[in-house]
Order: structure tokens, then sequence, then C-alpha cells
């Protein structure tokens, strides 16, 4: 059975002239200054996710050398190992921060990296290297669950949606930087070089090493802006802090504004937290549950994510050298950033199901293509923009909004939880697609895989056209009210 508002029994979608906010009895005037700032702030924490997922694609052909990594399954776990720590500090993150808040763990989170970027530019054996990854994978998952929850649970209802999204910004924004940082540290690799010339140039020895320790620079940012942010109001109130939210929230639109969401908030920041069991026991909360891990696994199922992971083995494939890849990384990086900004001013505008109805459907048709031009032996600029063209669909659609749905679906008194699980699982996600996508493109190639996330994205369309509402313009205790 579809999940439907009740306000609205035969459409999944919510009217836009529904209030945001409730009445108030005097003018409200949000602080969008301190508003932003501090959402900045929080979604730095996408900054180390989007460095760290694609600084490993720029030193894959030269640490591969260095520890003698030859087969699909040692490329595939070196790739993909981090995100087994990304599982823990995903599964971490719900009674981390139902105990602790949103603020601690993000600085636990920020420190952890910093000391794991180090690690893993300093690793001379592979099993270390590996450690390491995983290591910084559980700062990864944490991050990832508290950034866009912290930011939804500050944010006002009417600018939730380009607030939330500030975390898939700062994502392109690191990936952008982690691609340009390895461009510029690459030294150029002579045309013909064999293996053993890559292996002892300084790229081999030393160029790798210093894409990974670079990554500490954004950690430390990260550790500094999350010292100076207030904790979420929500989670003040849960734990009977209630002087402290309100003067938080105060801070973010004055007394009145305070008075009335203090109100909105209380009814459900008096029930007790749910637990995992009685979010999966609760037939309502598993439904919502549901619609939550099929956003999360689409989001990484969509496949665009080789693009970045595996850009070496893309570009390959369509006839560029090495180069040459690294430029084109950049060009897809900066075209990522570009599609975000779109979807920054798209997503509080047109909404979130419209938007999300987009990517899967565009995703689905360019894949298709690409495919069929692989599968033709196509070589050149026409792959590139095929590919430029998906990164394009997907950064405005299905990697912002994603975020977005996730962090406002669930109601208060589950939310950290369901956040948690539905976080869990795009890892899992993420790792069965970043492990695959080696044994797929060797036995399939690149048509038959790029076939197998169109058709993945196809069925997708049909779910979200069926059973995903709009949650434009509502606040988080409507959004909770208006479930089945």
């Amino acid at each position: 059975m579809p999940l439907r508002w009740q306000k609205k029994a035969w459409s999944p979608v919510i009217s836009a002239s529904h209030s945001a906010e409730p009445e108030v009895s005097a003018p409200v005037t949000i602080n969008n200054t301190f508003v932003w700032l501090i959402s900045i702030a929080g979604a730095l924490g996408g900054l180390l996710f989007g460095y760290d997922w694609v600084v490993i694609g720029g030193a894959k052909p030269f640490y591969e050398k260095f520890f003698t990594l030859s087969n699909p399954g040692s490329q595939g776990w070196a790739m993909s190992c981090a995100l087994i720590g990304c599982l823990i500090g995903a599964i971490l993150s719900g009674k981390l921060s139902d105990a602790f808040g949103r603020r601690r763990p993000m600085l636990v989170a920020a420190t952890i990296f910093a000391v794991s970027s180090i690690g893993t530019a300093l690793a001379d054996h592979f099993s270390v290297f590996i450690l390491w990854r995983i290591f910084g994978g559980i700062a990864i998952g944490l991050a990832s669950s508290l950034s866009p929850m912290y930011i939804a649970e500050i944010a006002p209802a009417a600018q939730r949606g380009r607030l939330v999204s500030l975390n898939q910004f700062t994502i392109v924004i690191g990936i952008l930087l982690a691609q340009l940082a390895n461009w510029r540290i690459a030294r150029p690799v002579p045309f013909g070089s064999t293996a053993d010339q890559i292996l002892h140039s300084w790229n081999g020895q030393t160029g790798w090493r210093v894409m990974f320790a670079v990554t500490a620079i954004p950690s430390l940012l990260y550790l500094l802006a999350v010292l100076f942010v207030p904790e979420s109001p929500r989670w003040l109130l849960q734990k009977r802090r209630p002087a402290e939210a309100h003067a938080v929230l105060t801070r973010i639109g004055g007394t009145v504004y305070a008075d009335e969401i203090s109100q909105q908030i209380a009814p459900s920041s008096q029930k007790e937290t749910a637990s995992a069991t009685e979010i999966f026991s609760n037939p309502k909360l598993r439904k919502i549950l549901f619609l939550g891990l099929v956003l999360a696994v689409l989001q990484q199922w969509c496949g665009i994510n080789v693009v970045f992971n595996y850009a070496e083995e893309v570009f390959s494939a369509a006839g560029y050298q090495v180069s040459d890849i690294l430029f084109n990384i950049v060009v897809t990086g900066a075209v990522n950033v570009v599609f975000t900004l779109i979807a920054f001013g798209a997503v509080d505008r047109f909404g979130r199901r419209s938007l999300m109805l987009l990517g899967a459907s565009g995703l689905a048709i360019l894949y298709a293509i690409l495919g069929t031009l692989y599968h033709l032996h196509a070589h050149g600029f026409s792959m590139l923009l095929l590919v430029v063209a998906a990164i394009g669909c997907y950064a405005m659609s299905l990697a912002p909004v994603t975020w977005v749905l996730i962090s406002e679906i669930f109601p208060d008194r589950v939310r950290s939880q369901a956040m948690s699980i539905t976080i869990t699982t795009l890892w899992i996600a993420s790792f069965t697609l970043t492990y695959s996508f080696p044994f797929l493109n060797h036995s399939l190639g690149a048509a038959g895989t790029f076939g197998i996330y169109s058709a993945i994205c196809a069925v997708s369309f049909v779910y979200l056209y069926a059973r995903l509402p709009e949650t434009r313009q509502r606040s988080l205790e409507e959004i909770e009210k208006n479930w089945d």
C-alpha cells in the first residue's frame, strides 16, 4: 500500500499552499546569517565524505603499482574497504547521537578522519593501508548521518531543502577539491610507461601518499567549524533541557519563533526514543523506513559513483590516456558542482518528488545510450559528453534530494535510529556497487554494466512515482502528523 498523507488521501503530493510554519502572534524574522553559518559548519562533514570518496580514484593507478594489486578482488577491496568503516560509523551514529547529541559525535568524526588521513599516507604494507582506510571510513559514516540530521533539525521549514542540500554541495566541493589536488599533485606520465616505470616514479612512491595526506586539511577545517555550532534544539528538548533549546531557537528566529517552535516540538520530544526493534515492528514506521531504504539504495545503485571511483576504467574504455583521464575527472567534478547549485535553487521551488523522478528517468535514458555506445566501441568526446550529462543529472536530483528526504521523513523520536539504519543501508549499497564493478566490468564490459544501472533507474522511477510524497515547505512535525 502506498504511503500517503492523511489530508490528501488520493495523491502522494502535498499542496504547496499549506503553511510551512505554525501561525504566530507576532512577526518572525529568521537570523539567516546565523542559520546559514551553522548549517555550513555542519555540512562540512560532507566535505570529508566527498574528498575521501574521490581522492582514492586519483591515487589508484599509483598505489596499485606500489602494493602490486593486479586482480579484481584486491583492487575492489582497496577501493571499497573504507565502506566497511562507513557501515560501522553509520551504525554507531544512532546510539551516539541519542546519547551525546549531534555536535560531539561530529567532533569525534573530524578527529578520526584527520588521524586516519596521515596513517593512510604513511602505510608501507597493504594490510596497514586497509586498516587506516577502514578507520577513516568510520568518520565518514558518522558524518554522513549526523550532518544532514543536524541541519534538518535546526533549519526553518521554508529553507530546509536548501540548507540540507548544503551537505551535498560540500560533498561535491570535496570531490572537486580532491580531483584538483590529484591533478596538481600527480606528475605527467609519459605515454607508454610500463608498470615498473610508474612504480619507481615520483607518483608511484610519493605522489599517492601526498594525495591522502592532504585530506587532513578539510578534516581540521571541519573540527574547527563544529567547535562553534550549538547543539540541536530538538535533541535538547528530548533530553529535558528546554532552556538551552529555547536559547538556540531564539538565536535562530527570536523569542516568538522560539516559543512557537518549542511548543510545536514538545509533544514529539516528550515521547520515548524508539529502538530499532520498535521501528521494524510498527507497521507505520516500517513503511516510512522502507521508503528511506529505497531512496538510500537508489542513490548508490544508480551507478554514478563508479564514474568517480573507477574513472580510469570508464575513460580508458572510451579511449583516453592517463594524463587525459585526470583532466577529464576535473571536468566531471566542475559539472558536479554547477548542477548541484542548480538543485540548490530548485529543491525548495519545485519540490523533492519532481527532482527525484527527473533524476531516475534521466539516468535510465542516459545509461541506455552510454551502454549502447560502449557496445558499438565508440570513443572520444561523445563518451565524455554522456558521462558529464549523467553526472549533471545525478547532481541536480538523486544526489542532494536523497539527503534532504531521509533527513526529514522520519518522526522526531525515531529520527536518529531510522537515519542510522538508512545510512547503514546506503553504505552497504555503496560497498556492493564499488566492490562489484571490477567483476561486472570484467565479465559484462562497460556496455553490460551500464545497462544494469539503466534498468535499476527505470524500475526505481516506477516505485518513486507510486510511493514518494512531496514534503516541500512542511515542518518536520507537520510531516510526522500527516503520515498514515
